[in-house]
């Protein structure tokens, strides 16, 4: 039997595991079916616990998206998606056509994915941006959650986002292909 590898970020390999192994250790106790997790390219990546700033913030900013939304637009709050074989993500918020079902959404069909990062800043703006990029993700946000400064990243391509703005606070955020703006400075606590 052939096993799958991945390179780790260690310079060692590691046996590579899909979506399919890791739903079947779930199954079995393996992992416990509320443990919160990402597979990326075959590397299962424990997620940081959510803490009051991020889920404030993450709630107060689902409110506002879905007051204001367009018609035709869905929001899923920490979806679990599906992109490959290998690889499953959850982002805070996934802006996305009401015509495509979530089961059946790929990358460049995504409007908007947003990641809220307390203590994943570094990760988010670097490894999980060139993930979201070379999967066609056409506009994703990384939102500080201490300065709510967000990090908007458009036109990827192989080497990563062509373009990556940094828009302030008290200034407005717009993603222009879902249709919707937002200050992240006005927004409450959630």
């Amino acid at each position: 039997m052939n096993m799958r590898t991945v390179l780790s970020a260690d310079g060692r390999l590691r046996r590579a595991f899909t979506v399919a192994d890791v739903e079947r250790m779930v199954e079995v106790g393996l992992i416990g079916p509320d443990e919160r997790l990402e597979i990326v390219a075959g590397e299962i990546l424990p997620m940081s616990p959510k803490g009051a700033r991020h889920e404030a913030l993450r709630v107060a900013l689902l409110e506002h998206l879905f007051d204001h939304r367009p018609p035709g637009l869905r929001i899923a709050s920490e979806p679990g998606w599906r992109l490959g074989e290998t690889l499953y993500l959850e982002p805070d918020l996934l802006l996305y056509p009401s015509t495509i079902p979530l089961d059946r959404l790929r990358g460049p069909d995504a409007l908007l994915v947003i990641e809220i990062a307390d203590t994943t800043l570094g990760f988010d703006l670097g490894p999980k941006a060139a993930v979201y990029a070379d999967q066609g993700v056409p506009e994703y946000w990384v939102i500080d959650a201490a300065t709510r400064a967000t990090h908007i990243h458009r036109r990827p391509g192989a080497e990563g986002y062509g373009e990556v703005e940094v828009v302030g606070a008290e200034a407005e955020a717009r993603a222009a292909g879902a249709g919707v703006s937002v200050m992240m400075g006005a927004l409450g606590e959630g």
